[in-house]
């Protein structure tokens, strides 16, 4: 398994910056994982997933949103976060010819969707902590998109998740219908930390890992 970086050229702004992680021997898929809105994507929580999938066969391509780059505290509105989300998928296609899984942490997920549903190209989707609404804002849904969506789609997210009350995101999977599947952490919050239970960022990605490889492997492998 190996670490490159990678300044991916991107329109008229500056280069993304992103690492891609190569498995031992060849990958059967290509996973583009995108950090949540508080973390970049050298986070241990990303590098972890990141070694996690690797260690499974998949190359992981993540990179940093522009805000993170500039060194700016706001995530990047929708659109720039978009446009990023096309410029790296594009390049993690150029790696291999595999199928390509677009995939993320809160904010990257849903960052991610919006691309797909905007017509970005991509085999599946998985979401880790999809942030279906503000905490506290349970009415307003970020949802509207998703039903538009033909690909494969697959939420994990933790039963205490204050972005995703009570059975809100069950009757969202219900409703986008047979291509939608929903993994839940019994317990786990946004990050799938769960009470009582003490582990670090990296170790949490770790053990949810193979969950994650299972779908992507019944779904694209």
């Amino acid at each position: 398994m190996t670490d490159a970086a990678l300044a991916i050229p991107h329109a008229d702004a500056a280069d993304i910056e992103a690492i891609a992680t190569e498995p031992d021997g060849d990958a059967w898929a290509t996973v583009v994982l995108a950090h949540g809105a508080g973390a970049g994507m050298r986070h241990a929580f990303m590098a972890g997933m990141a070694q996690a999938l690797a260690e499974a066969g998949l190359r992981v391509v993540r990179f940093d949103f522009p805000y993170v780059t500039a060194g700016r505290r706001f995530p990047d509105r929708a659109p720039a976060a978009i446009a990023a989300w096309r410029t790296v998928a594009d390049a993690a296609r150029a790696l291999g010819d595999v199928p390509l899984v677009a995939a993320g942490k809160s904010f990257g997920g849903r960052m991610a969707s919006m691309a797909v549903a905007e017509g970005m190209p991509a085999d599946a989707l998985a979401y880790l902590g999809y942030p279906l609404h503000a905490p506290g804002k349970p009415e307003r849904l970020r949802d509207e998109h998703l039903y538009g969506i033909a690909v494969p789609q697959r939420f994990v997210q933790g039963t205490m998740d204050p972005f995703s009350s009570g059975d809100l995101l069950e009757g969202v999977v219900a409703r986008i219908g047979a291509t939608a599947s929903l993994d839940v952490v019994e317990g786990g919050g946004h990050s799938f930390e769960v009470k009582g239970r003490k582990r670090a960022p990296e170790v949490i990605a770790s053990e949810l890992a193979p969950q994650v490889v299972d779908w992507i492997r019944a779904t694209v492998g």
